[in-house]
């Protein structure tokens, strides 16, 4: 087995605990040649590289992304993330204090962003109630 295999498989166990086995293997299963290569820098680097590294805990890696995706104002990857920090035991209060303080640095915009992002993956897995008439 080489070192990029072990990687992917390692990345690959990872991201299917994190963001769930039926979206992974749905984004691989969708994927042509062209995609594939995408789908295998990223599970080598970003979940077997760096996601399996000892220095911080998934939790903290979680908290970061959510940050980080509210920086760059990427709400479409920011809802997957949202549900992996769900499963990494971040708490519906430490999202909204996560956004909230990355708003303050990041900009309103890139804040609201966030915010309706989050707020549709949050609803969606029960983790907050709609509002009526919402």
């Amino acid at each position: 087995m080489s070192d990029d295999n072990e990687m992917f498989e390692k990345g690959l166990q990872v991201r299917r605990e994190v963001l769930g086995a039926a979206y992974v293997d749905g984004s691989l299963a969708k994927a042509d040649d062209f995609m594939m290569a995408f789908q295998h820098i990223t599970t080598e680097w970003c979940w077997g590289y760096a996601w399996t590294r000892p220095g911080l805990d998934r939790r903290t890696r979680s908290i970061m992304n959510l940050a980080m995706l509210t920086a760059l104002s990427k709400p479409s990857e920011l809802k997957l993330h949202v549900k992996g920090a769900l499963t990494n035991g971040v708490t519906v209060d430490e999202i909204k204090e996560i956004l909230l303080h990355a708003t303050v640095y990041c900009g309103i915009p890139a804040g609201l962003e966030a915010f309706k992002a989050a707020h549709e993956v949050l609803v969606a897995e029960g983790a907050i109630a709609k509002k009526d008439g919402a």
